[in-house]
């Protein structure tokens, strides 16, 4: 399971960050590309701290987290599937899993405010299924993960995890003395990056609704390659999401275009921000 502690409230507020790097995270804050943010908080907390990858997640109701965003420093390719991997099989093994759900029911039955700002370090030996090691630590070589861990809205926890890998050996005391400084800013951060995202994935089921209701013929694989659409992808990145080829991706494309009496992307949105045929 590895360890844990609650970051006491003094920590964090000794940190020298320049206005630049602060202005730099705020501007990959919601409405920016999927990834950017861990990508962000890669390079802020990566400039004073040796890291290799950072993976955010959120987890709501005891059901499967989400995926947020994830940051790698070229260590593997394989991140993407190594995350998909972790959130639909190997997440309940999780040590930080079990201490989230540990504080929750601790602070419902006290009848306590939100558990503060949580901190867990797991290593590959305090793993012991097999496959969870093999495929989340050992293939990416990561050496130990940091997890600050905080309560959202009272149901709904956020991650934010930075690992490192081998070539830069468990955290040691000054590392996890900066991590705990940036915490309390990264918290915040991330709340407000997934709130916009989640503004956005709302709006977009919105659209996908309307357009479901105005060409009954699309399929669920349709309205994926649009959900990919209006998540910023190109083919390419559909593709990866669906699984599928780049050649597949655009077939879909014109199939949608053909169902819809369009020529191309741009009549695409025009349908879509169309206001509805009853109002």
């Amino acid at each position: 399971m590895g360890s844990y502690w609650a970051l006491a409230p003094q920590m964090g507020a000794e940190i020298d960050l320049p206005l630049t790097q602060v202005t730099g995270l705020l501007r990959k804050l919601g409405l920016s590309g999927r990834h950017a943010v861990a990508e962000q908080l890669l390079r802020l907390v990566g400039s004073r701290v040796p890291l290799a990858q950072c993976a955010i997640f959120s987890y709501e109701g005891g059901g499967r987290p989400r995926i947020v965003a994830i940051g790698d420093r070229a260590r593997t390719a394989a991140l993407p599937a190594i995350s998909q991997d972790y959130v639909t099989r190997f997440y309940p093994m999780d040590g930080s899993v079990q201490v989230m759900a540990a504080e929750s029911l601790a602070a419902r039955r006290s009848g306590a405010a939100n558990p503060h700002i949580l901190l867990h370090r797991q290593t590959a030996n305090d793993i012991a299924h097999p496959q969870y090691r093999a495929i989340c630590y050992e293939l990416p070589q990561v050496a130990e993960r940091l997890a600050i861990l905080a309560l959202y809205q009272g149901e709904r926890w956020m991650s934010v995890n930075f690992y490192r890998g081998v070539e830069h050996g468990p955290f040691d005391d000054a590392a996890i003395a900066v991590i705990e400084a940036f915490a309390p800013l990264l918290v915040q951060a991330v709340r407000l990056h997934h709130a916009g995202q989640t503004l956005n994935d709302d709006l977009a089921e919105l659209m996908l609704a309307r357009l479901r209701a105005r060409c009954p013929a699309l399929t669920k694989r349709d309205l994926d390659v649009v959900r990919g659409l209006l998540a910023g992808l190109a083919t390419e990145g559909i593709d990866e999401r669906m699984g599928i080829e780049v050649s597949s991706a655009q077939t879909y494309l014109k199939r949608i275009y053909r169902k819809l009496g369009i020529s191309g992307q741009r009549e695409l949105i025009g349908v879509l921000l169309a206001p509805d045929a009853s109002t």
